[in-house]
């Protein structure tokens, strides 16, 4: 066996030169993406970067205009069909029938994909889900939490080497976030490969790895620490009674790629720490003011990345 299939069966998503062009513009512009199999990846960037594009390429929904590589050992371009037999791709948004029952769209979803013995594949599924109990209660009935374990379970239902979920937690409450967490890390486990995409720096730091795109264009990946490490970045925190006036002084000072607020400090961060330090000095003799330096966080790297792009 040659090394390139050697390493291709060790991903589960490896593509290289991902491009996809609408018109004129290029929503996915030459991604390169190597998921290994069974770990959790975080796909991040704004709305409009490109991450559900790529991802309805990968599961074969959208044709490739341009690159090459595979999904689950198979060709994205010419094996499109059997991909999406092997994978489970959630969608944005709820986009399942709301006035039947938790289990009539299960059953339902099991006829589409003509499984066998579909009575054992639901109900193993809903006891799987935590869904045992609610499986008589209308879809319409659910909660955003208990809908996205709902779509999870639909996307389970004909064990799928591959999870692809989009923005899977968008508008639940914590605590449904949480627990839609820890059924993703428990699928993991098993062996499960997991693509998501999220706004949310938490889940990101859930991850194994992340990506982050922006513009159709991946500007990092790798572990959050690797992924902070580098940006270059050099942040301050700004605390006081006073600090809310500050933010007009630090903008565009030297050194300052961006300022703003976490809560009640404020963060300013730049590259040139040099600069910046120069610009922080003189807060640090303020009366009511206490300066520190704090190891950057995702979002002040991913605000830094969207400040440069403009």
């Amino acid at each position: 066996m040659t090394q390139a299939r050697t390493r291709s069966a060790e991903l589960a998503i490896d593509v290289k030169g991902l491009t996809k062009i609408f018109g004129r513009k290029v929503a996915v512009d030459h991604i390169d993406i190597a998921v290994p199999q069974g770990e959790v990846w975080g796909f991040l960037g704004p709305n409009g970067s490109g991450k559900t594009t790529t991802i309805r390429m990968l599961c074969g929904l959208l044709n490739v205009d341009d690159g090459h590589g595979t999904c689950l050992g198979l060709d994205i371009r010419s094996q499109s069909e059997a991909i999406k037999r092997q994978v489970g791709y959630m969608t944005q948004r709820f986009s399942f029938w709301e006035d039947l029952s938790i289990r009539e769209n299960l059953e339902f979803v099991a006829r589409l994909y003509q499984l066998a013995d579909r009575k054992t594949k639901v109900d193993r599924t809903l006891d799987r889900l935590g869904l045992v109990k609610r499986q008589k209660q209308l879809a319409g009935e659910l909660s955003g939490g208990w809908k996205q374990r709902m779509a999870l379970a639909a996307c389970m239902l004909h064990d799928p080497r591959l999870l692809l979920l989009d923005e899977p937690t968008a508008g639940v409450d914590p605590k449904a976030r949480r627990d839609f967490w820890e059924q993703i890390h428990a699928l993991s486990e098993e062996g499960l490969t997991v693509l998501v995409s999220t706004h949310y720096m938490d889940e990101a730091e859930r991850c194994d790895r992340i990506a982050y795109i922006l513009n159709g264009k991946l500007v990092t990946q790798g572990t959050v620490p690797e992924v902070i490490a580098q940006s270059g970045l050099v942040t301050f925190v700004l605390e006081g009674a006073q600090v809310r006036h500050l933010l007009g002084d630090l903008e565009n000072k030297p050194g300052v790629d961006y300022v703003g607020f976490f809560g009640a400090a404020l963060h300013v961060s730049g590259q040139d720490r040099a600069a910046l330090e120069q610009t922080i000095a003189p807060y640090r003799h303020r009366q009511g003011i206490r300066v520190a330096e704090t190891p950057p966080n995702l979002e002040d790297v991913f605000i830094h990345l969207q400040e440069e792009a403009k």
